[in-house]
């Protein structure tokens, strides 16, 4: 059966930022008979409900820094994705939460150290994981769209 690794937000875990969750059910129903693996790497690492956080450009790369604090909340989230990607080498795709710093495929926001906004295509820090090894990635809100565009 194909592995999908899921952000846990969109199969209905309260798990955001904001303790709420992105449940999906045209999402869930439109992947069919798989295997799910939910993750949530913020979650772990901080607990829910937490501050914010955002991709942020410095001189050591792209980080995720706390908006409360400023804080680089990085490692943990990229020890996490390590981890669980080690745990299921046969994940087939990998289904994240768009404009996640964490789960984004390619619709996180990446800021300057300034604040500027320097793109709204930017991978989260779990997304760079499976995209460097070579896992299927894609945003749920173009996952849905291409459902679409196979029902014409």
């Amino acid at each position: 059966m194909k592995k999908v690794a899921i952000s846990a937000c969109l199969l209905g875990e309260a798990c955001r930022y904001d303790g709420r969750d992105n449940r999906n059910d045209v999402l869930l129903e439109a992947l069919g008979d798989v295997q799910l693996l939910p993750f949530c790497p913020e979650d772990d690492a901080f607990g829910t409900p937490r501050p914010t956080m955002d991709l942020v450009a410095t001189g050591n790369g792209v980080r995720a820094l706390s908006n409360a604090t400023g804080e680089d909340l990085s490692e943990p989230v990229m020890t996490y994705a390590k981890a669980f990607f080690d745990r299921h080498p046969d994940i087939a795709l990998f289904v994240g939460k768009d404009r996640s710093p964490s789960c984004g495929v390619c619709s996180a926001r990446c800021y300057s150290e300034e604040k500027e906004l320097l793109s709204d295509k930017a991978a989260g820090l779990m997304a760079q994981e499976a995209l460097s090894r070579g896992i299927e990635a894609v945003d749920a809100e173009i996952f849905m769209e291409s459902q679409k565009g196979d029902e014409q």
